[in-house]
């Protein structure tokens, strides 16, 4: 007997997203018909899905970059001193770091693309609201709010795109973050276009605003992918302790590594005395457009190459580039080149992180959410170090110090494949990994 369209409509959309029905119309529908699905249907929807995440990141991108070149204006606003709008980002970081861990949880319990729209759509109304605030406590409060949003934004985006394609997430993944580069790269030319055209920073804001619309409404429209649970850790129930601790630690050091270095590097070619600050500027530059090409060219590597050998040979190429620069600290060709090396090897180790840890875990939203707090805390923690070993003991050392946090990484991922066994090998001996 045929059924009526919208029961096949609802069939299909539960087959291509891994969705359980809804018991009525699972009953009406009959849920085991979905085997029966066209594949090219389905993967005409999951690469749809898949776009909404894209346009959802170049909205998060764009939400994280607008904040720098808007900073004389916010000074301005709030009349305070540029130096104390520091306090905005810290505010935001902290945010963040809150976020990752409760977001998370939110993408266990319930559905993820409303969690994901109403994140988008709080980012855009709580960007709509910084030109109104002239107090500066109370945009370092909103901050702490965006942090909020843009954690549960990015835990959600990185787990249910690992929903939707499974262990053929690396490619998708790596170009997930790419879009988030593209859209940091568009933020200043928008804030820059709406300054020169209005003379305020109003429509900078209003208008990254009105950019979260679209793909909040277009995440509403679709329905949400569910966990699809490992077999060993479907048996054990719970995550391996040690594989979690190493990969969060894999996060901690190289998120810690990424924003010292970028933060950073100006400063130490200042500080060697062979570069003006004008100079330098574009050495912060070269870094974050290696980086964005490095992310794009990733893309096609990630679908051929294992997640273990990504990161080994990033992980190496980093460390040769601050090589280069700690072994020449008077060559300014070698802190180009160095510079240049560490953006392009850095480029693709976060998303090859999380595609490593989608092959020996469950991807929940706590455990994403738990590694991207622990990154936000090297964030935080490890630049701090840096500071310190670049104003008193010298620009040498502070270079050497993101060497040293690439060499730990370095042990981390040896102590990772050591102690983990290969999915596939674990799902053919019906054993779970060991730590």
């Amino acid at each position: 007997m045929l059924r009526p369209h919208s029961c096949n409509r609802e069939v299909r959309t539960a087959a291509i997203l891994r969705v359980q029905l809804r018991p009525p119309t699972a009953e009406r529908c009959g849920q085991k018909r979905t085997v029966e699905l066209n594949p090219a249907l389905a993967n005409r929807e999951k690469l749809l899905t898949t776009a909404s995440y894209y346009a959802s990141f170049i909205g998060l991108g764009a939400a994280a970059g607008v904040i720098g070149p808007t900073l004389p204006g916010l000074a301005e606003q709030t009349h305070s001193p540029l130096a104390a709008l520091g306090v905005l980002f810290t505010a935001r970081s902290a945010g963040y770091i809150t976020g990752s861990w409760v977001g998370g949880r939110l993408y266990d319990r319930l559905p993820g693309h409303p969690v994901a729209a109403g994140a988008l759509l709080g980012i855009a109304g709580l960007l709509a609201l910084v030109p109104a605030l002239p107090v500066l406590w109370v945009l370092a409060l909103l901050m702490f709010v965006l942090g909020l949003a843009d954690s549960a934004l990015d835990v959600g985006a990185n787990t249910l795109i690992v929903r939707v394609h499974g262990d053929a997430v690396g490619p998708f993944m790596t170009a997930l973050h790419f879009f988030f580069g593209a859209g940091a790269f568009i933020a200043p030319v928008i804030a820059g276009w709406a300054i020169s055209a209005t003379h305020d920073i109003h429509w900078a804001y209003w208008g990254l605003a009105l950019l979260m619309l679209p793909p909040a409404l277009w995440l509403l429209r679709q329905r949400s992918p569910a966990a699809k649970m490992k077999g060993p850790e479907a048996a054990a129930g719970h995550a391996n302790v040690w594989l979690v601790a190493l990969i969060a630690m894999l996060f901690f050091f190289y998120v810690g590594t990424e924003v010292g270095f970028s933060g950073w590097v100006s400063s130490y070619a200042v500080a060697t005395g062979m570069f003006n600050e004008a100079e330098a500027a574009y050495l912060a530059s070269a870094f974050w457009g290696a980086f964005t090409v490095a992310r794009l060219a990733a893309i096609p590597i990630a679908s051929r190459v294992r997640p273990r050998y990504v990161l080994l040979v990033d992980l190496l190429g980093v460390l040769a580039s601050l090589g280069l620069i700690v072994a020449l600290p008077q060559s300014r060709a070698a802190l180009w080149a160095g510079t240049l090396g560490v953006g392009l090897f850095m480029a693709s180790i976060f998303p090859t992180n999380i595609n490593l840890a989608s092959r020996r875990l469950t991807l929940t939203g706590v455990l994403t959410g738990l590694f991207f707090a622990v990154g936000s805390l090297g964030a935080m923690t490890l630049p701090l170090a840096v500071g310190p070993l670049l104003v008193g003991v010298g620009p040498r050392a502070a270079m050497s110090a993101f060497g040293l946090f690439i060499v730990a990484s370095l042990v981390v991922w040896a102590v990772l494949m050591a102690r983990t066994a290969q999915p596939a090998q674990t799902a053919r001996h019906g054993q779970s990994m060991q730590p």
